[in-house]
């Protein structure tokens, strides 16, 4: 349980009692699961805002709740990376930058582009499979985040991502991926198979490749992962779901 609630402290506003780096470490098992909560606030958002708003408005309104859920910590990351990858000559010089507290142009163009993206696929998930897609996106990203985490090395001696380094993950790892796909078979059927793949994928080649730019990867590029993968899944998602592949299984339905 102190592991669950690590997962939530780390990953959501809400207020948990102060968590160990053994905690933390442990913590990496429940990333999905903390997803799945954030899904069904937002479902839960979705059919509330639904009887009342007008569908831009809805989509905007959950965008923004997923961003103060989540103390738009990822989004911030997304941005810091942006502007360290892009603007940076150097893997010393990019981890500088990253580390600077200012904002870039490139931060500012990748965080609209990306928010824009996010809206517009909101938007326009149709009935069929929407519930689905609200549910599982957000736990497929934090699946990448934590795959990213276990797979690639660490840039920095110290910072946020620092406390889940370390021996001992393997087994949380697995057991992330277990939740996140038992999830995604039993949520959206077939169609969940494939954003988990898309998902695992991403991860990799991100993953791989900021490894490459900055010799490790760093807090900021874990929230660059988780966005891009949750605007990834639900681009995707709007392809799948007139197809009718986003559905569960016959038992959930």
């Amino acid at each position: 349980m102190r592991s669950l609630f690590a997962a939530l402290g780390f990953l959501t506003i809400l207020p948990v009692p102060a968590s160990s780096r053994e905690d933390l470490r442990a913590s990496l098992a429940f990333f999905p699961v903390v997803g799945l909560l954030l899904g069904l606030v937002l479902w839960g958002l979705d059919i509330a805002f639904d009887n009342v708003l007008t569908p831009p408005l809805t989509s905007a309104l959950l965008l923004v709740s997923l961003l103060v859920m989540t103390r738009g910590l990822h989004l911030e990351g997304f941005m810091d990376t942006c502007d360290g990858v892009l603007g940076g000559g150097t893997r010393q010089r990019r981890l500088e930058i990253m580390k600077d507290s200012h904002v870039g142009v490139f931060a500012l163009m990748g965080g609209i582009s990306l928010v824009l993206l996010k809206w517009t696929a909101l938007l326009s998930l149709p009935s069929s499979g929407r519930s689905w897609s609200l549910i599982l996106f957000p736990a497929l990203s934090r699946w990448s985040m934590m795959l990213a985490l276990v797979a690639f090395p660490y840039a920095r001696s110290q910072g946020l991502g620092s406390a889940f380094q370390g021996d001992q993950r393997t087994l949380s790892a697995f057991a992330s991926g277990l939740i996140a796909i038992v999830a995604a078979l039993l949520l959206a059927g077939f169609g969940g198979l494939v954003l988990f793949g898309l998902a695992t994928l991403l991860a990799w080649l991100l993953g791989k490749g900021l490894a490459l730019l900055l010799g490790g990867l760093t807090g900021d590029t874990y929230g660059a992962i988780n966005e891009v993968t949750e605007t990834a899944i639900l681009i995707t998602a709007v392809g799948l779901s007139p197809l009718g592949l986003i559905e569960p299984l016959p038992q959930l339905v």
